[in-house]
C-alpha cells in the first residue's frame, strides 16, 4: 500500500470518528439581561486602526514621479470643511482639527449611527 493510500485510510478513519459540532443558540439583541455585555467584553482588547483623512486626490503616476520637496496637492476638500475619522477603513464620524499640548488631535463633531456603519459595511 502506498502512502498516499495510508493517508487517505486514515483520514477517512478521522472523519468516521468526528463528532457534530455542538452551538449556542442564538438570541436577538437585548433579549437576556446581561449577554450583550460579555459578548463586547471578548473584542474590547482587539486593536484597530484609526485614520483620519482630511481630503484625497488623483494624478498620475508621471505626476507623482515628479513631486519634491515642498511641491503641493490639491485636496478635493475645502479650507473648514470636516475631516473623517475611519476605522479600518469604514467611516465613522467627522470632526475638525486641534492642537493638544502641540500634537494634533481631532474634536468628533458628528457621529455616524451604528445602523449607517452596518450600511457602509455591507
Amino acid at each position: 500500500m502506498s502512502e498516499a493510500d495510508n493517508n487517505l485510510d486514515g483520514a477517512m478513519s478521522d472523519q468516521q470518528n468526528a463528532t457534530s459540532a455542538e452551538f449556542q443558540e442564538l438570541h436577538e439583541e437585548g433579549s437576556e439581561g446581561g449577554t450583550q455585555e460579555v459578548q463586547l467584553d471578548a473584542i474590547l482588547d482587539v486593536p484597530v486602526t484609526i485614520s483620519m483623512e482630511i481630503g484625497r486626490t488623483s494624478i498620475n503616476i508621471r505626476n507623482l514621479l515628479q513631486l519634491t520637496q515642498g511641491s503641493v496637492l490639491e485636496l478635493d476638500r475645502l479650507a473648514g470643511e470636516p475631516m473623517d475619522v475611519r476605522v479600518n477603513g469604514t467611516l465613522i464620524a467627522q470632526g475638525e482639527v486641534v492642537v493638544v499640548n502641540e500634537k494634533f488631535g481631532i474634536r468628533l463633531t458628528d457621529i455616524v449611527s451604528p445602523a449607517d456603519r452596518v450600511k457602509r459595511i455591507a
